[in-house]
């Protein structure tokens, strides 16, 4: 247990020097105001969810770059929203925790980034002219509860999962001359700082998950499946299609159907569903749960 205790002491003090080395501030280090090229997409088009039906080869080659931008904007709409609720919990454990502790300190300290990361969101879906998107009214209401109660590897796995998918998929586009240099620059920010929050949320978990009896493990890898498959079916507002004049319950009983947009969900939780599985949260019980949101 020392050993365990010592090593996380350590992690988070790492953590803490590579955030004071490796921060960024969005509002200073982003040109807001730089002009807007046209023609460029705003996700690769084979990671759009029409690509390959045939709504896709209805569409122009401007409703195409438009469609990946609202598509761009809902999946940063979800994360912005997941990294508030991240942010609450981080502050409500913090509250019960030493603030001596480094990993309290690491704690508060990615809740610091978490702040710059939503207002970067923000701003950039403001400046792309994005409307709002949304999770539904049911799952918003059901994440007020989750929020307010879900602690240890309940909370950690989910934030993983939500944080991780968008995490490959912004790695993917962050040097790619294809995709808009606003988008760019956005993603390669967050790739840079979400690296460490991933790090420290993996190494909790991992922590945590042998500490638990096995009822209580069961409990928490269910809890955990459902709140993360929830996420990753809402990354994509049914509302995206409107924006290219597409029929909205049409287009997303389409998109929920293409199995080259099914391959993309599970090629974003590719990485993640492996670690989930070897720290046991891939059971019998939470494999078809995981499966039925296309991360398996």
């Amino acid at each position: 247990m020392t050993a365990q205790v010592t090593d996380r002491v350590k992690t988070a003090q790492r953590l803490l020097a590579s955030s004071a080395k490796n921060s960024y501030d969005p509002l200073l280090d982003i040109d807001w105001d730089a002009p807007l090229p046209e023609g460029l997409a705003f996700l690769p088009f084979e990671r759009v969810s029409l690509y390959g039906t045939p709504l896709w080869d209805e569409l122009t080659p401007e409703q195409r770059v438009e469609l990946s931008k609202n598509e761009l904007a809902s999946i940063a709409s979800t994360g912005l929203w997941t990294e508030i609720i991240l942010m609450q919990m981080l502050v409500r454990d913090a509250y019960h925790r030493d603030p001596r502790d480094p990993g309290t300190q690491y704690a508060l300290t990615e809740v610091g980034d978490e702040t710059r990361h939503v207002i970067m969101f923000a701003k950039a879906l403001e400046r792309l002219g994005c409307p709002e998107y949304r999770p539904p009214r049911f799952v918003h209401h059901l994440a007020r509860f989750y929020k307010a109660t879900a602690r240890g590897p309940a909370m950690y796995a989910p934030v993983l999962v939500t944080e991780e998918v968008t995490d490959r998929l912004q790695r993917s586009t962050m040097n790619d001359e294809a995709i808009h240099p606003l988008i760019r620059m956005v993603n390669r920010i967050h790739v840079v700082e979400e690296a460490r929050h991933v790090r420290y949320a993996r190494g909790e978990l991992s922590r945590m998950l042998p500490q638990l009896s096995r009822p209580r493990r069961g409990w928490h890898n269910l809890v955990a499946a459902i709140a993360a498959a929830s996420l990753v079916r809402v990354l994509i507002d049914p509302k995206v299609y409107a924006s290219v004049g597409l029929d909205p319950k049409q287009a997303s009983r389409v998109a929920r159907a293409n199995p080259h947009h099914r391959e993309t969900v599970r090629w974003m939780g590719e990485k993640i569903m492996a670690f989930l599985d070897e720290q046991g949260m891939v059971t019998r019980t939470t494999r078809p749960i995981y499966r039925a949101a296309h991360l398996l």
